[in-house]
């Protein structure tokens, strides 16, 4: 996990440089299921009591963010690593009792009578933290990508829907969804102003994250990044990054793929963990429709976050730190540019967060969508892992596990 800077980050044009990360922790979640008069609760005049957990790079940004709302309270924190929760703690006025490390430290969070929880970590953390939070009724902000594996995806997924039938909010943080330029393109290609669809294209990539020599525990993984390096941490580089230009093709086609064929390989000979760094993927959709990717994870400079879609009429252009437009024999799209997006999406879903809490809006929308982009991501890396072609139905059927060794940590 990163050593907290005392500056508040707009990193939106080095992304690949996000610095949320660490608190570990695999526990198996109770899965009763709690009543809605169960479920804590807010006023509509009154802040949410939040814990968050996960206090490096993003966590400590969104956290600042949080007290700087208005709407929240944070009442407790928690990062694997105790220095990080206490310098982060101190800074945001936390008492010394709420300040909770280790891997086990989420479940003291979540006992200390919290209504919200940050979920801020590695994806790996994501499906026992979320199991425990909702289960204890709390309402649930976590990051992308859901999970590393189709296990854990799928308990995300049942979790949301037992949050959403406790009368909980659940949502997932993608910033493009939140851009106005993003959202009327899509509508309007929804809609046929580039004709009928036939081909998605996601190029671009990271430049890549630093990743340094294996050491006897993964503790030293839990740091700056490096686990988006490791399949079974973050869920390697196509589910970790390319997960944003991907969700954008699948929320254009409006459905999730049928299958996915390529390959992928590492091309990077100093690389220490185990994800691939080179892709060229192509996703099928039923009906014809096709979507191409191609992207790296090199340090040769390039990193961006694009995705184009054809018709037979036009075409939509759109990249995450850029302009999105349509042009279009029936009726271009101006648009416009996305700067800083990056903050202005988080400071968005934050709102809608809140919001949601406070006016008891529980339809949870974020969350198909995100678990469709995260599982996709995943049929992609594995395809590509295996040089072959790969079916989704085949790699929910096979519901494979990425398992981290914890041997070592501290409980």
């Amino acid at each position: 996990m990163n050593k907290v800077s005392k500056k508040t980050s707009e990193s939106e044009n080095k992304l690949s440089r996000r610095r949320f990360v660490a608190e570990a922790g695999m526990a198996t979640a109770s899965w009763m299921m709690l009543q809605p008069a169960l479920v804590r609760g807010t006023q509509a005049n009154a802040r949410i009591k939040t814990g968050v957990i996960g206090l490096g790079g993003r966590g400590a940004w969104i956290a600042r963010h949080l007290r700087e709302h208005g709407g929240y309270e944070i009442t407790a924190v928690a990062d694997y690593f105790d220095e990080v929760v206490q310098e982060v703690g101190a800074e945001l006025g936390v008492a010394q009792e709420r300040r909770f490390s280790g891997l086990n430290g989420y479940k003291r969070l979540v006992d200390s009578q919290v209504e919200a929880v940050f979920c801020e970590t590695p994806p790996y953390c994501f499906p026992d933290h979320v199991a425990e939070a909702v289960t204890a009724g709390c309402h649930v902000y976590v990051a992308k990508p859901l999970g590393c594996d189709v296990p854990g995806c799928l308990k995300i997924a049942a979790a949301a829907k037992q949050a959403t039938a406790n009368k909980q909010v659940f949502l997932c943080d993608f910033q493009t969804r939140t851009n106005e330029y993003y959202i009327e393109a899509v509508k309007r290609v929804q809609r046929g102003d580039i004709g009928a669809f036939t081909l998605l294209d996601v190029p671009g990539g990271s430049n890549g994250f630093k990743d340094p020599p294996l050491t006897d525990t993964i503790e030293s993984r839990l740091r700056h990044l490096v686990w988006v390096n490791d399949v079974a941490l973050g869920g390697g580089l196509n589910v970790n990054f390319d997960i944003h230009a991907v969700d954008v093709a699948l929320w254009i086609a409006g459905k999730r793929p049928v299958s996915a064929m390529g390959c992928a390989r590492r091309a990077d000979t100093t690389a220490h963990g185990d994800a691939m760094r080179v892709f060229s993927l192509t996703y099928q959709f039923d009906g014809g429709l096709v979507l191409n990717q191609r992207t790296d994870h090199l340090q040769n400079l390039t990193s961006d976050i694009v995705c184009n879609a054809y018709g037979d009429k036009g075409y939509l252009e759109s990249k995450y730190n850029g302009k999105v437009w349509i042009q279009s024999h029936k009726e271009p799209y101006r648009g416009g540019e996305t700067g800083g997006i990056y903050q202005k999406g988080m400071q968005a879903n934050v709102a809608t967060f809140h919001r949601s809490v406070t006016q008891k809006n529980y339809d949870n929308p974020t969350v198909e969508p995100s678990i469709n982009s995260t599982l996709a991501t995943i049929l992609g890396r594995e395809a590509g892992r295996r040089n072959t072609e790969l079916t989704w139905d085949a790699m929910i059927k096979e519901n494979r596990r990425w398992e981290p060794n914890l041997r070592g940590l501290k409980a």
